[in-house]
C-alpha cells in the first residue's frame, strides 16, 4: 500500500511509485505510435485512411467510462472488505490476548497454555499472509515462535491457518477439562477464536472468488478497441496533436482498467494492495508484548513509500 503525503502540483506529474503508468506505458506508446501513423496516412493517402466522425466515439467513451466505474467500484469494495477483515484479525487478536489474562496466575500450566495460545496467534497471522499470497511467511513466525514439532505439523498441513486454529481450540479444551477455566470462560475464549477463523475464511473466500471473468474480459476488450480506434475520430479535428490526445485517452482508460486489476486482488504484492505482512507483524508485536517479551520485531515502516 502506498504511504505518502499528497503530492504538490510540481510533483504530481513525475510520481511513478504507486502509479499504474509503468504497467500501461507500452500500451500507451503503441496507441500514440498508431495515432501518428493514422494522421500521416490520412494526410498522404486519405482514400485509404479515412477520418470518422467523432460523435460516436464520445458516446462509446461515456458508456465505457460507466462500465469501468462499475467494475472499479466492485473491485474497491473487495479491497475495502479485505481491509476490514484484517482489521478484525488485529482487533480479535488483541481481545484474545486480553481475555487470556484471566487464567495467567491460576497455575503454571495455565500460564504456559496462555503463552502457547498467543504465540499461535502471532504465527496464525503470518501463516495467513503466506496462505493468501503464496511463497514464504514474511516474518517466519512459525519457525521462530513455535516448538519444532508444532512448526513442522503446521507447515505440513494443507491449510496451515486452519491447523493453528485447531491447536488453539485444543489448548482451550485441555484447560476446561483440567478445571483451570470454567465453562463460561471457555465459551468466551472459544468464541474469540471462532471470530479469528471466520475472518480468515472470509479472506479465503475473497481470494478464491474473483470478479466474473466474462465481465472483466468485456471491459478489457472494449477499452483496447476504443483506444485503438479513437485516433480515426481525432485525425481531422486535432491533426498533429492526435497522438497526444489519443495517449491521454489511453492513459485514462488503460489506467482505470489496470487499477481495477490491482484492487481486485487485495492480498497481492502490487503497490496498491493491502499491507497484510505489516499487519501480521503488528499482531505479533502486540500479542508477544502482552506476554512480556522484549525481543520484538521492529514496527513496519514503508520502503520507498510502499508498505507491504
Amino acid at each position: 500500500m502506498i504511504i505518502r503525503e499528497r503530492p504538490t502540483l510540481g510533483q504530481l506529474f513525475f510520481i511513478l511509485r504507486g502509479s499504474v503508468l509503468p504497467r500501461i506505458f507500452p500500451q500507451i506508446l503503441v496507441v500514440m505510435a498508431m495515432s501518428a501513423l493514422i494522421v500521416w496516412g490520412h494526410r498522404e493517402a486519405p482514400q485509404f485512411v479515412p477520418s470518422v466522425a467523432g460523435a460516436p466515439f464520445a458516446l462509446i467513451g461515456i458508456a465505457l467510462s460507466i462500465f469501468l466505474s462499475f467494475r472499479n467500484s466492485a473491485c474497491y469494495e473487495r479491497w475495502w472488505e479485505a481491509r476490514k477483515l484484517w482489521g478484525e484479525l488485529l482487533a480479535v487478536s488483541r481481545h484474545l490476548a486480553r481475555q487470556s489474562e484471566l487464567f495467567e496466575q491460576r497455575s503454571e500450566s495455565a500460564g504456559a497454555a496462555r503463552r502457547t495460545i498467543l504465540l499461535l496467534t502471532a504465527a496464525l497471522a503470518d501463516e495467513t499472509v503466506k496462505f493468501l499470497r503464496g511463497g514464504e511467511c514474511p516474518n517466519n513466525s512459525t519457525a521462530r515462535l513455535l516448538a519444532p514439532d508444532v512448526a513442522a505439523a503446521v507447515r505440513a498441513a494443507r491449510n496451515p491457518p486452519s491447523e493453528i486454529i485447531n491447536r488453539m481450540s485444543r489448548e482451550l479444551i485441555a484447560l476446561v477439562n483440567g478445571k483451570i477455566i470454567s465453562d463460561i470462560e471457555f465459551t468466551l475464549l472459544e468464541r474469540t477464536v471462532t471470530r479469528l477463523s471466520d475472518a480468515i475464511a472470509a479472506c479465503e473466500r475473497l481470494r478464491n472468488t474473483p470478479v466474473p471473468f466474462g465481465y472483466t474480459l468485456l471491459i478489457h476488450r472494449t477499452a483496447h478497441l476504443f483506444c485503438f480506434m479513437v485516433p480515426f475520430g481525432f485525425a481531422d479535428v486535432l491533426g498533429l496533436v492526435t497522438p497526444l490526445a489519443a495517449g491521454l485517452v489511453a492513459y485514462t482508460f488503460f489506467g482505470l482498467d489496470a487499477l481495477g486489476d490491482e484492487l481486485e486482488e487485495p492480498f497481492g504484492s502490487m503497490p496498491n494492495d493491502l499491507p497484510i505482512a505489516a499487519i501480521a507483524t503488528v499482531i505479533e508485536i502486540e500479542t508477544r508484548s502482552m506476554l512480556g517479551d522484549t525481543d520484538l520485531p521492529a514496527m513496519p515502516e514503508p520502503v520507498d513509500y510502499i508498505l507491504m
